[in-house]
């Protein structure tokens, strides 16, 4: 797994646009595998605004698409018990030291995405995805013990249209809430409630073996099946809250554009390896028992170590190896990520299976 290196965080913000098809441009002649980001094959993210998280399953060429501002919170459904945040939607949240959730409470500003302060890693679960690593930590298995969280909801999709080769998807803030949530026997409980609220609503939260996660919306109070099955989806394309260095200085959390992730939660692994079309053609599932390839559980394998943003444009010298939760091999190869006009948010990957 590559560091993510900043450029001069002047620029990095103006190349981001306040954060990191219809028409598909032209790509390169290829033969044989699927392709992805097609007419036959959409990629619906929605343009440079990005406003949807487009979940892949590559054994069945199946796609499902989610409004990324759906939810806000996942409730994982696995043995242990920990809650996830959204960070395609710039979430954030702290711990404060109080456990009467009727208590009036205020913004705080160094609770968000994109300050530059390698500080702000404490509100976000972490980038690799490890549950035992999320801003909420270990959770309280009594009402009374459970701490108040004060959440930053995080930035709404924008609609503006950017320039080509801009991303825009970091809009007006959506505001904020506190909440509290504790194990409940076999689930859990949630409360939440506006800042300056004195009563809180309740919830159950049920867990389904069939998912990673069971989402709620912090907006519209519901449940919410923002995944497939756990077991029918390899790869994601989405937003992304990640961690940023300067040589190795980390300043902290940061937004992307252009992001995969992968179902490292159900086993899904990947790799990157160096090579260009010639070599992603050539490669096969005997060049992948006879080299030596360290495969990585971190849902980054793959994040944005495919795409370039000074230029724009796909790395042709890199292709990735995906171990599904079966044991199926795939190996994936970018092939764009603009629009015939030059926007961003319009993706298209080649891949095969490894026999």
């Amino acid at each position: 797994m590559k560091k993510l290196f900043i450029l001069p965080l002047a620029f990095l913000v103006l190349i981001s646009c306040g954060d990191d098809d219809s028409n598909i441009a032209p790509i390169e002649q290829i033969s044989g595998g699927t392709i992805f980001g097609t007419a036959e094959h959409p990629l619906n993210i929605g343009g440079p605004n990005q406003p949807n998280q487009v979940y892949i399953d590559l054994s069945s060429e199946e796609t499902k698409e989610v409004a990324r501002n759906s939810w806000d919170l996942g409730f994982y459904c696995g043995d242990d018990f920990r809650v996830v945040i959204n960070g395609s939607m710039k979430m954030a949240v702290k711990p404060l030291e109080t456990t009467d959730i009727s208590l009036p409470q205020e913004e705080d500003s160094s609770v968000a995405v994109g300050t530059f302060d390698a500080t702000n890693m404490n509100y976000i679960d972490h980038p690799n995805g490890q549950l035992a690593q999320t801003a909420f930590g270990n959770l309280a298995t009594s009402e009374a013990a459970a701490k108040v969280y004060l959440v930053n909801l995080g930035s709404q999709v924008p609609t503006t249209m950017p320039d080509p080769g801009v991303s825009n998807v970091a809009g007006d803030p959506r505001g904020w809430k506190k909440v509290k949530v504790w194990k409940d026997g076999s689930g859990y409980k949630l409360q939440y409630a506006d800042l300056e609220a004195s009563t809180a609503t309740e919830v159950s939260i049920t867990k389904n073996a069939a998912y990673n996660h069971i989402f709620f919306s912090l907006t519209t109070g519901a449940t919410v099946h923002a995944e497939p099955e756990k077991d029918k989806w390899d790869m994601n394309f989405t937003t992304f809250t990640n961690e940023v260095f300067q040589g190795t200085q980390s300043f902290g959390a940061y937004f992307f554009s252009d992001y995969v992730v992968i179902n490292s939660k159900a086993g899904v692994k990947a790799v990157m390896i160096q090579g260009d079309s010639a070599a992603f053609d050539a490669f096969s599932i005997n060049a992948l028992n006879t080299g030596d390839f360290a495969f990585s559980s971190d849902q980054r394998a793959i994040g944005a170590n495919w795409r370039n943003v000074l230029p724009v444009q796909v790395y042709n010298d890199v292709f990735f190896v995906l171990q599904d939760s079966d044991g199926n091999y795939y190996k994936i190869k970018f092939l764009s990520m603009l629009s015939a006009d030059g926007h961003r948010g319009f993706p298209v990957f080649r891949y095969a299976l490894l026999q």
